[in-house]
C-alpha cells in the first residue's frame, strides 16, 4: 500500500521538523560548546549525552523529511460514498456510536480516533459505503462494524 497522508499531519510534520531544525539544533549546539568548554572530553558526560541527543534529533529529522517526500497528500475534506483515507466515519459497534478518522500509517492515533488504512479495522472499512457492515475476529469473538455515516 502507497503511504498517504493527510493535510493535517503534513502540518504536523512541518511544525515538528521547524520546531527540531530551528530550535532544537540550536540547543543541542549550545550544550555541546557549553560541555566543550569544561575540557577533557573523553569523560565528559554532559558532551557525550548532548552529542547522543543530536544524532536523535538529526536522525527525526531524516524520517519526518522521508515521509514528507515519499507520502501522497490528501484531503481530509474527501466527500463521497465510498470510506477512502480521509474519510471521517461514524459506526455502530455493539449498540455504541464510535467516530473515527481513516489515515496514513504515520497519523495513527486510535485514542484520538485516527485509525489508519494499514489496520485490521482501516482494511476493511476501506471502499465500503453507508450502511454497510465490516466484521473483524478479534481476540473476543467477531465484532461487526456497521456505517453510519461517511464525511
Amino acid at each position: 500500500m502507497a503511504n498517504y497522508i493527510t493535510e493535517e499531519g503534513v502540518k504536523k510534520i512541518k511544525e515538528e521538523l521547524d520546531y527540531l531544525k530551528n530550535t532544537k539544533r540550536k540547543e543541542i549546539t549550545e550544550r555541546i560548546r557549553v560541555a566543550v568548554a569544561h575540557g577533557d572530553l573523553s569523560e565528559n558526560f554532559e558532551y557525550a549525552a548532548a552529542r547522543e541527543e543530536q544524532e536523535m534529533v538529526e536522525l527525526r529529522i531524516r524520517e519526518l523529511e522521508e515521509v514528507l517526500l515519499n507520502s501522497t497528500k490528501v484531503s481530509t475534506s474527501v466527500s463521497g460514498d465510498t470510506v477512502q483515507i480521509g474519510s471521517h466515519i461514524l459506526l455502530e459497534v455493539d449498540s455504541k456510536k464510535v467516530e473515527y478518522i481513516i489515515t496514513g500509517p504515520q497519523e495513527t492515533d486510535p485514542l484520538n480516533g485516527k485509525i489508519s488504512a494499514e489496520s485490521p479495522l482501516g482494511r476493511a472499512l476501506l471502499g465500503r459505503r453507508k450502511g454497510d457492515t465490516a466484521s473483524l475476529e478479534t481476540p473476543g469473538g467477531k465484532t461487526i462494524y456497521k456505517i453510519l455515516e461517511i464525511a
